[in-house]
């Protein structure tokens, strides 16, 4: 299984989301720390879900990182995120 396919399986199944968006933006940061020629060090997610409702940004984005922290301790270096409920997409 992919880092990505690892990433659309645990965000699916934690927060249920209406839509959920996830790009491989490692071919950007060549040269940069913690590029990989391999890839999948570098994501862009973006994810709509009910159950970041009442929460703020920073709780939200803190959510991911917990769910995603194997990934990130392995080999996912940086995420870029867009975290919404479905009023705000």
């Amino acid at each position: 299984m992919t880092y990505r396919e690892r990433i659309e399986s645990r965000l699916t199944a934690a927060f249920q989301p209406v839509s959920l968006e996830i790009r491989d933006d490692s071919h950007k940061h060549k040269g940069h720390v913690g590029h990989r020629p391999e890839g999948e060090t570098h994501f862009h997610v973006r994810i709509v879900s009910a159950a970041f409702e009442g929460q703020n940004r920073v709780n939200r984005q803190r959510a991911i990182y917990r769910e995603l922290k194997a990934e990130m301790e392995e080999r996912v270096h940086a995420l870029s995120l867009e975290v919404l409920t479905p009023a705000e997409a």
